[in-house]
């Protein structure tokens, strides 16, 4: 094996261990960007760290994420499709607006602030946002992270608090699966997966690794297929697969005014959390929702964990997957065109105003 490649992943793996002894959320997807970062830094050894890695990680994410999408949550999509739409429109759009603030305030370009502002996953935005020409992709990752940090934080404050008059439920813990579970049903799934990663690039859509294992995965399980699910270990895995891959790319050195910028993504946070909540009261006006369930359906954070939320305080756990896969697949499908465009315009604006 390659010394370099190596050196880049014990480094990871001691930081996601340590971040794991820390008790700390997604500790193996932070903990090996952070130790990455810092370390790529310190060392006169150049880090290095294979794409394919990276794609390897995001494939499993996909698979899992895939499982979660259930005929129980595609009738509920279908039933609220106009009203789930109309939300997540408006969270997109309040994104946009307060990217506009925060570009203002920050001196830096709106395209870059956008992308960091849209409540995607954290590897899916910053995938993006490598997608998309003279993205500052630090900045990018900066904001996403201190999102994540922030929701990991404030969210389970905000749901277990007294606002929301819920209690944690006495919840028997299922055994972990197990590796032998996996075959023969993984097969079929990782083959399906892979047509589809090939189809996916086929017609370009925004990253094929993470899109194609979602299609295929969810199209045997909505045919009735049951996939296996992940042991710990795997899943594991795949964060510092992605982890390490997105500590390279991250260069505070180059973050422009590191101070106002840190302070200006905790901002962007709190603002993207401000406006979930306010929506949630809307749809809790319109459908009489819980208040958690309302508010988890909409918190700017990882599907996964607003389930695991959902199921601690016995919240309506297909809606909250259902309004979550909506949004998901929203920001997959629509906003890159979009941003594409307004990016486009942006650019051609800002090349008139310099002749």
């Amino acid at each position: 094996m390659n010394k370099n490649l190596m050196i880049t992943f014990l480094t990871a793996l001691i930081g996601a261990f340590i971040f794991s002894l820390l008790q700390m959320p997604v500790a193996f997807l932070l903990g090996a960007m952070t130790a990455v970062m810092i370390g790529s830094r310190m060392s006169s050894i150049s880090f290095y760290w294979p794409v394919k890695l990276r794609d390897t990680g995001i494939m499993i994410v996909g698979y899992s994420i895939g499982l979660a999408f259930t005929k129980e949550a595609v009738l509920l999509i279908l039933q609220k499709l106009p009203f789930i739409l109309l939300v997540t429109v408006c969270m997109v759009f309040f994104s946009a607006l307060s990217a506009l603030l925060i570009a203002k305030l920050s001196g830096i370009d709106y395209p870059t602030v956008l992308i960091g502002s849209i409540p995607g996953g954290l590897s899916q935005m910053i995938l993006l946002a490598e997608e998309v020409k003279g993205i500052d992709i630090t900045v990018v990752t900066f904001m996403q992270v201190a999102r994540l940090t922030m929701i990991i934080f404030i969210v389970p404050f905000l749901i277990f608090g007294p606002w929301f008059d819920t209690s944690p439920g006495t919840i028997m813990q299922a055994a972990d699966p197990l590796w032998s579970e996996l075959f023969p049903n993984i097969l079929l799934f990782a083959f399906v997966s892979f047509i589809c990663i090939l189809l996916s690039k086929r017609l370009r859509l925004p990253t094929p690794y993470l899109l194609g294992p979602i299609m295929g995965t969810a199209a045997l399980v909505i045919a009735g297929l049951k996939g296996p699910e992940l042991p710990p270990a795997l899943l594991d895995l795949s964060q510092l697969l992605i982890g390490a891959h997105i500590g390279l790319m991250m260069k505070p050195e180059k973050l422009p005014h590191k101070a106002r910028t840190i302070s200006l993504a905790a901002l962007s946070g709190l603002l993207l959390i401000s406006g979930s909540l306010l929506l949630s009261m809307l749809i809790m006006r319109f459908f009489h929702f819980s208040p958690a369930t309302s508010f988890l359906s909409l918190a700017p954070g990882g599907m996964d964990q607003m389930a695991i939320m959902a199921h601690e305080i016995h919240a309506d756990l297909a809606i909250v997957t259902g309004y979550q896969l909506f949004r998901l697949f929203f920001i997959f499908f629509v906003v890159p065109p979009f941003l594409k465009w307004i990016f486009y315009k942006f650019r051609n604006k800002k090349q008139e105003t310099s002749i």
